[in-house]
């Protein structure tokens, strides 16, 4: 077995000695066996030359390559090693939960090929450059428990599907046992592209599942890709005020489009929330709110808050909004004040928001409200710039008055 840490970083040299650079990266093919296609080498020029593996004569103490070597570009369904899936989220489908790759395991038979990878602390160990006589004396004197974390390849999903239209050997089965908001919760560490490339491994049910646990922004951005047979087909399996909250983020159009497409059981149960929208949220909004930027630090936040909120009645968050004026997180009063205060605010703030719309029904507002357990709850435009707050006891207060 040949780690990647223990050749990271060595010489490569021609067949006729020729010093040509040193080893930075290798290039996979992601299939059922994962082919090492080409290494990517960084000369004396600090520039990067990709290679064909078909040029490699060994890999020792010191790389050797054929002295007629010629460069080579990424191609469809390869990805990097170190980009793509060292230092990378990855789901263990033998043990049912999401690890991250510590070092990747090679073997060199016929071809080089990647044979699993290392999630536990010995592959930090090798990437620290600790000898094998050093493992112990420092896991002892830390009271670590060393044994060996290896997944093969079989028992491994890549979160990060970069580049290309990857397939990878489809394995609902052992996805069906990983939590759905577990899913989730990864997926919006990525982006929308490679977060459909995950969700078509699922099958419809699950996909609506994890679906139905990322934040609203998410939900928005997926949809907007999906052809009008697949949204109504994922409508179908979301909780109908989950799904109505999507719809109302969608053009008339395309909502309309998807509503013809759905059972008249659950369109009529979506027609109802619909309907509710024409109470507007926007009758318990509040201007009472404080922004920063994710640069701002808890001494500038604290500073804010003291001359900028004198005459709020309440305030229950912060909000981090972009140089565009977007929001893009959240953090609560009790997080600020147990930072330092030279602690800049997106180094702890929440990313994975809930928010609500300006359409968004009071009912299904309120819902969010008790599933998330929530203080306030942004309102934001299709642009993603805040409208304004609505604060629990205002839309408490609201309900009540309604059902007296």
């Amino acid at each position: 077995m040949l780690y990647f840490s223990e050749i990271v970083g060595k010489k490569v040299y021609t067949e006729d000695n020729i010093y040509v650079g040193y080893l930075e990266d290798m290039i996979f093919l992601v299939a059922e066996n994962p082919i090492v296609t080409k290494i990517v080498i960084k000369n004396q020029a600090k520039e990067k030359l990709i290679i064909s593996t078909d040029y490699l004569q060994k890999i020792n103490k010191i790389i050797r390559i054929e002295k007629n070597f010629l460069g080579t570009n990424l191609e469809e369904n390869e990805l990097y090693l170190v980009k793509n899936l060292l230092d990378k989220q990855i789901i263990d489908l033998k043990g049912n939960k999401v690890v991250r790759v510590n070092d990747v395991a090679m073997q060199d038979k016929e071809k080089l090929s990647i044979a699993g990878v290392d999630v536990g602390i010995l592959g930090i160990f090798r990437r620290l450059r600790i000898g094998a006589d050093n493992f112990f004396k420092i896991a002892s004197f830390f009271n670590i428990k060393l044994a060996s974390q290896f997944l093969s390849w079989a028992d491994i999903q890549p979160l990060e599907l970069i580049r290309g239209n990857v397939k990878l050997r489809k394995k609902e089965e052992k996805l069906e046992k990983i939590r759905p908001e577990d899913l989730a919760d990864y997926l919006e560490k990525t982006n929308v592209i490679n977060a459909r490339k995950f969700l078509k491994i699922l099958d419809t049910e699950k996909a609506a599942e994890v679906i139905g646990n990322l934040n609203i922004n998410f939900q928005t951005a997926l949809f907007k890709h999906f052809q009008i047979e697949k949204a109504a087909k994922l409508v179908s399996f979301l909780d109908p005020d989950e799904a109505t909250d999507v719809l109302l983020t969608l053009s008339k159009k395309k909502r309309d489009e998807v509503m013809e497409k759905l059972s008249p059981q659950v369109k009529n149960k979506i027609i109802h929330l619909l309907e509710l929208s024409n109470e507007p949220i926007g009758s318990l909004l509040t201007t009472e709110y404080l922004t920063v930027g994710p640069e701002d630090t808890v001494r500038h936040i604290v500073e804010k808050i003291k001359t900028g909120t004198k005459d709020f009645s309440s305030l229950y968050n912060i909000y981090a909004v972009n140089k565009e004026k977007q929001l893009i997180g959240v953090v609560s009063l009790h997080e600020v004040m147990k930072e330092d205060l030279d602690m800049p605010l997106y180094k702890f703030m929440t990313q994975s928001l809930i928010v609500i719309h300006l359409t968004t029904p009071v009912e299904i507002a309120m819902k969010k409200f008790l599933k998330y357990h929530l203080s306030s709850l942004p309102v934001i435009n299709q642009e993603k710039r805040l409208e304004g707050v609505v604060n629990f006891d205002d839309i408490t207060n609201y309900v009540l008055d309604r059902i007296k």
